[in-house]
């Protein structure tokens, strides 16, 4: 078929009382930017019309509008939206660079396969017609095909420019260098040019032992664009070289025609994030101050799985400082599969969810009004802060709906109004042992439906001690064992705390207990207590409703407990990255372990063998049947406008009996985050909003019983805030400056 030929062409054309030439009348429209590898994820409209109408009152000029297409419930949805978006309207011309077709990687409108292919064609023949109107200002009522031939658009073949400078990781130490002649290297001219305080450097990578090497082409996130925009036009070569045999030092060097031009050490803070949709890796890096962003996309899916494979090797020999191979086959596959993306985990419900309307994770027109901050009311006026000591620890009562910030030796106490604000309601002042002498609490848990609170003292390890919240005073020490420290501590069950259970768990670093304050001498109780392979390094413990146990370690590992006393049901191998703390639902089905950078994870459903159905913690996962850990991380263009490295404060599910976990917490910095539970099941890793503040995140919490309420203790305010008022990463939300927050949120200053 003729492509400039239609039998309804002419009829609709010639009409001028007609505003709209043709219409699709069902479609998607898609977001895709020169440059940009995520092109094929950004769907503005999941349903929408396609119009090409005619400019009121200028002859030869037309539009093409995309119009978005409401399914049920959506319109309800719009009072929750900061902001509505229906129609897209684009001025047609040759600059529009119109054309037919799908493609993930260029510029393009993208339709429906369901599409007819007559309207197709006729759609394309009017946009063709429309560039011709206005070019010659005359009608295109009788052009010939040639005529049109020049609006098809043809991607441009630039000629090479000059070069860019290298991006290179401030370690002069860690690969041989040459000297070379700089002077032909001239950065190119363009917005958030990457630069480095070194000229480019030749570190002759072709030299050293290469453990993977494919083609590819790297991108750069701009801060102005607000996309990935191309570092190099040409293809270039992706590989990763060990420093010397044996040494666990691995790197990631690019290189093209003229030599190396990134090398980045191979660590978990370069916060690698895999995407299969575009055979791409992500990652951030320290540039002259600030943190910025690369794009790696591999020339095939065989080339991507590669080299994801040998990166995760090389990621866990440099944590490890073992090789690979000598991992048991089911931890090789355990650790493969946390590099995994964008998969549903077992047994999700599908549920009817509204369509996000997603027309870019970083939308520049997305403004934070004032209106919207003042969402937040604002709090009483308070007396200024003391100085001195920061805010330090957060824990939120069950029963009084109070909270408790640790400040030094003081604990300042906050009440819950009845307008989701916090108060300042009282401090307990100069913590101290029953003979008097003072400490600052190293971690601190309500008990015994919150009338009580245990301390754990740095400077006596082996003891815990007993606050009565009432009196506010220490009233009780612990003496648990003069041969075993107490590191963690940890409530009998989830919600023992509501409860007037006595017992307690406690942790040392290779050993798990019970704790009974109610008999007399040690209150460790003998017959709970397990001691474990020494250097466990255990970090974190935390208890189910039903009392089973998830305990992690500074090594990385994860053991489920059905009870104290025993050895573990499962161990999880780890990764590599000390777990700075742990959680898990009510149910035991799910854990979320912290580490530094990213958060993991694991799904305890055993999906398969003799024990399918049953939890972790009841039953050994089959050895080739290990569960699938999942990591939560912030995609590296919002590092790159966060401007600071990820150091994630220990992660929190909301909690409530009866209540369905349905979101994780946790903070990094200025930053309070929080992902949709639901859809990271859904295997949407990267569902989280955000919320800035000018002072450092301490610790935040959701309130109990509540998921919508989130607790923050800052270093020096404390404040409450619905998790509404959290936004979706945006250039404005990561990276505008706030105003005063005294003034424009509901913050309590604690007097304290």
């Amino acid at each position: 078929m003729n492509i400039f030929k239609s039998r309804n062409l002419g009829k609709v054309w010639q009409d001028p009382n007609a505003a709209e030439v043709v219409k699709i009348e069902m479609g998607q429209l898609y977001l895709v930017r020169p440059g940009n590898i995520r092109s094929s994820r950004e769907c503005i409209y999941n349903e929408a019309i396609a119009t090409i109408r005619r400019v009121p009152a200028l002859d030869h000029n037309f539009q093409l509008v995309i119009t978005r297409v409401y399914e049920d419930g959506d319109q309800e949805l719009l009072e929750d939206e900061d902001e509505t978006d229906e129609e897209r309207v684009f001025l047609i011309s040759e600059e529009l660079e119109f054309r037919s077709g799908v493609t993930d990687d260029e510029p393009t409108f993208i339709w429906p396969s369901g599409t007819n292919e007559p309207t197709r064609v006729f759609f394309e023949t009017c946009m063709y017609r429309a560039m011709y109107e206005r070019k010659f200002k005359a009608s295109a009522d009788n052009t010939k095909d040639s005529d049109l031939e020049q609006f098809i658009w043809r991607p441009v073949t630039k000629a090479r420019g000059n070069r860019k400078s290298p991006i290179n990781q401030q370690d002069s130490g860690d690969l041989p260098s040459e000297t070379v002649d700089n002077s032909a290297v001239q950065p190119q001219t363009m917005p958030n040019k990457l630069t480095s305080a070194a000229a480019r450097p030749s570190f002759a990578s072709s030299s050293l032992p290469t453990i993977v090497s494919e083609e590819g082409l790297i991108f750069s996130w701009n801060l102005e664009v607000e996309g990935f925009v191309a570092e190099r036009e040409e293809v270039i070569v992706a590989k990763i070289v060990e420093r010397t045999p044996g040494s666990f030092n691995y790197w990631l060097i690019l290189t093209d025609e003229d030599g190396d031009f990134v090398s980045h050490k191979i660590s978990s803070d370069m916060n690698a994030r895999w995407a299969p949709k575009t055979s791409s890796l992500t990652w951030n890096y320290a540039n002259s101050g600030r943190y910025d962003s690369l794009a790696l996309q591999l020339a095939s899916t065989e080339a991507y799985y590669a080299f994801k494979t040998a990166f995760a090797q090389c990621l866990w020999e440099a944590l490890h400082g073992v090789e690979f191979r000598k991992a048991k086959p089911e931890e090789q596959a355990y650790v493969i599969s946390s590099t995994t993306e964008d998969v549903e985990m077992r047994d999700v419900e599908d549920e009817d969810e509204d369509e996000e309307e997603v027309e870019s994770e970083l939308d520049p027109d997305e403004e934070a009004s004032e209106e919207e901050e003042e969402e937040e009311e604002e709090g009483d006026a308070v007396s200024p802060m003391q100085q001195g000591e920061r805010n330090s620890q957060l824990t939120i009562g069950y029963k009084g709906d109070r909270s408790y910030v640790v400040r030094g030796n003081n604990i300042g106490v906050f009440s819950h109004s009845s307008n989701d604000q916090v108060k300042y309601y009282a401090t307990i002042s100069k913590i101290s042992t029953p003979k008097g002498k003072e400490f600052k609490p190293q971690e601190v848990m309500l008990h015994d439906q919150d009338t009580k609170m245990v301390l754990k003292n740095p400077l006596d390890p082996h003891s815990l001690f007993s606050m009565d919240i009432e009196r506010g005073k220490v009233v009780e020490e612990w003496k648990i064992h003069e041969d075993i420290t107490v590191d963690h501590i940890a409530p009998d069950n989830k919600f023992a705390q509501t409860t007037r259970e006595q017992t307690l768990v406690g942790a040392s670093h290779n050993a798990l207990f019970r704790v009974d304050p109610r008999i007399s001498g040690s209150k460790m109780v003998e017959s709970q207590y397990k001691q474990y392979v020494s250097k466990n390094k255990f970090s974190g413990v935390a208890t189910t409703a039903s009392g089973k146990l998830a305990v992690a370690s500074e090594k990385g590992d994860i053991r489920l407990f059905d009870t104290i006393g025993k050895n573990a049901k499962t161990a999880l191998p780890p990764l590599g990255d000390p777990i700075l703390g742990i959680d898990v639902t009510a149910s035991g089905r799910w854990i979320v372990a912290t580490t530094k950078t990213y958060l993991l994870l694991i799904d305890t459903l055993i999906g398969e063998g003799r024990y399918a159905g049953n939890l972790g913690f009841d039953r050994s996962f089959p050895a080739n049947a290990k569960p699938m850990p999942r990591r939560l991380q912030l995609r590296s263009e919002h590092v790159a406008y966060m401007n600071h490295d990820i150091s994630f404060s220990v992660a929190r599910f909301n909690q409530g009996e009866g209540q369905e976990e349905n979101a994780i917490v946790t903070s990094t910095g200025q930053y309070v985050i929080a992902w949709d539970f639901a859809k990271v099941k859904k295997g949407q890793l990267d569902k989280y909003e955000i919320k800035k503040y000018e002072d450092m995140v301490v610790q935040d919490n959701f309130k109990f019983g509540d998921d919508k309420q989130i607790i923050v203790a800052l270093q020096n305010n404390v404040l409450a805030i619905n998790k509404k008022n959290l936004k979706r990463p945006t250039r404005n939300s990561l990276a505008a400056p706030m105003s005063s927050l005294q003034s424009r949120s509901n913050i309590v200053h604690s007097p304290y």
